[in-house]
């Protein structure tokens, strides 16, 4: 995959076959600080110590209508050439969260890609989804809730 924004809706989809009900996808830019960093958090099910361990391994997956679980492996993958991190938490019953960390300005850190006809994707697919969407930069900070666009 060659933009974040492809990586972002695999971890999304993710989250949709834990059966989350709510996905709040951050991102921020700190140029300042030469950081990109995304976290996706989700209340889906969340993952045992288990599947916790496995979940980077790219021929894994605990899905039944797909052999291979490349989205996360792929994501932790980028953010490593990029000089970042990554980072996943999970709790049983209580949902999942992902971190990935770039170097801003890295030659290898991808391009964002098209961020917003993904989210446009997502809210219109999965309209029972509430889908929370914020972006920071020097110059503020915008978000755009699924939820208020309903109404």
């Amino acid at each position: 995959m060659e933009d974040l924004s492809l990586h972002i809706l695999d971890v999304v989809e993710n989250s949709i076959e834990a059966a989350a009900t709510k996905i709040e996808i951050r991102i921020t830019e700190d140029k300042i600080r030469d950081l990109l960093e995304i976290e996706i958090k989700d209340n889906g099910r969340g993952m045992t110590e288990q599947t916790l361990s496995k979940v980077l391994d790219p021929f894994y997956t605990t899905r039944t209508t797909r052999r291979v679980g490349m989205g996360l492996s792929l994501l932790a993958q980028a953010s490593k050439e990029s000089n970042g991190n990554f980072e996943i938490n999970s709790a049983v019953g209580i949902g999942t969260e992902v971190k990935a960390s770039f170097q801003h300005s890295h030659i290898d850190r991808k391009p964002m890609g098209d961020i917003k006809s993904t989210l446009i994707s997502l809210m219109i697919s999965y309209p029972d989804i509430n889908i929370i969407f914020v972006y920071q930069d020097e110059e503020g900070t915008d978000t755009l809730d699924s939820n208020q666009l309903k109404q």
